[in-house]
């Protein structure tokens, strides 16, 4: 996939001259954000075998409630937020209760929720636009001063790259002392040598992007590092936690899992409100990021949201996939977007190439699950 975005990004540049620019990545880059958001968590619902249609509607809700709350009640965005959070889990709380305990398939709950959230974001706020002008909140969202700026974005990148080398060493010396084969040691080295050039070449890049004529550039966006934040938060669960291991072996095999004594019920309940709480943080960026709570708030984001967990390597039949590759997946999803507009191409011709690159992407994983003699359900 990575290999993929490389080529993906070389063509479109040959073929308009602007996608590898500054301003065209610095955009990319935080447009991308609240679809990354919650394709980490979307990610390990599919692979517990779950699937949530209802999360651009439960954005919008969400959206539209914090903003409704902060414009027309006064009420301080945190606070907003809060409130925010709470109606997030609630409706995580009903349409997991229905699908781990009721039994309910969670296609047909989401479904229903899909229709239900996104009338309920017309009925809080009476269908009127509910505009937003607190200045801290705002920066959530990014634009003029919802960036790092290079200072801090420079040092963010060595911090990470610090981080990088030193989770490098640690699985080392942690695989040695269980006796677990360890690869080569430049090999490693090299693997996490390319990761830091990627990310001082992306620290680079937005630092590279002035917004405001010779002033200095923008740096590192906001929502670019929510993101970030939220990916390592459930790489961290995933690869840490009996959750994160309790929800790759339900999705491996529900039935076995329950056998050997794992909570199924209770873990999908989890999930859910996992995802809630996520829903959470991408509406408050998405709100920021227009200034506003409207309507149509997060419309088609759970097409986007499966599509980059399915094209970054989740497989629908659950049991694999990684919160990596749902990154890949969205960055692949914007960047085949933006890439399409700046070579003028019309939205309904847009939508019709997305749509068909994700059916690729699901033909190809049955193709390959069926050569690897993998099961397919």
């Amino acid at each position: 996939m990575a290999g993929v975005l490389a080529v993906m990004a070389l063509v479109f540049h040959v073929m308009t001259g602007q996608f590898l620019t500054p301003e065209n990545l610095y955009n990319i880059a935080q447009q991308t954000a609240v679809v990354g958001i919650v394709a980490s968590a979307i990610s390990l619902v599919i692979v517990a075998r779950q699937i949530d249609l209802s999360v651009g509607s439960v954005l919008g809700v969400v959206g539209v409630l914090i903003a409704f709350l902060m414009y027309s009640h006064g009420w301080h965005w945190m606070a907003a937020s809060v409130a925010g959070l709470a109606l997030a889990l609630a409706v995580g709380l009903y349409q997991g209760w229905l699908t781990a305990y009721l039994g309910v398939p969670s296609f047909v709950v989401t479904l229903g929720g899909l229709m239900s959230f996104r009338g309920a974001a017309f009925l809080v706020a009476d269908g009127k636009t509910q505009p937003v002008t607190d200045p801290v909140f705002l920066a959530l969202g990014g634009g003029l001063d919802g960036s790092l700026g290079p200072a801090l974005s420079w040092a963010l990148a060595t911090a990470a790259s610090a981080l990088l080398a030193w989770n490098m060493a640690m699985r080392r010396r942690n695989a040695q002392a269980h006796g677990v084969p360890v690869r080569a040691l430049w090999l490693d080295a090299s693997f996490t040598l390319a990761f830091i050039v990627v990310v001082f070449a992306f620290a680079a890049t937005m630092n590279a992007y002035h917004l405001q004529g010779d002033g200095p550039g923008q740096g590192i966006p906001i929502p670019v590092v929510i993101w970030a934040v939220v990916v390592m938060a459930v790489a961290f669960i995933v690869r840490r936690t009996r959750f994160g291991r309790y929800v790759y072996a339900i999705g491996g095999n529900p039935e076995a899992a329950r056998l050997v004594g794992i909570p199924v019920r209770r873990v999908t309940l989890q999930l859910f409100l996992l995802l809630s709480v996520l829903v959470t943080i991408a509406a408050i960026v998405s709100v920021a990021r227009l200034n506003a709570g409207t309507n149509s708030l997060g419309t088609n984001m759970e097409l986007y949201v499966i599509a980059a967990a399915v094209i970054g390597g989740v497989s629908l039949a659950g049991g694999s996939g990684t919160v990596l590759g749902s990154v890949l997946g969205a960055l692949i999803i914007q960047f085949l977007e933006s890439g399409l507009l700046l070579m003028d191409v019309s939205i309904g011709r847009r939508m019709v190439i997305i749509g068909q690159v994700l059916i690729v992407a699901v033909v190809f994983d049955v193709l390959y699950r069926r050569w690897s003699g993998e099961r397919l359900a």
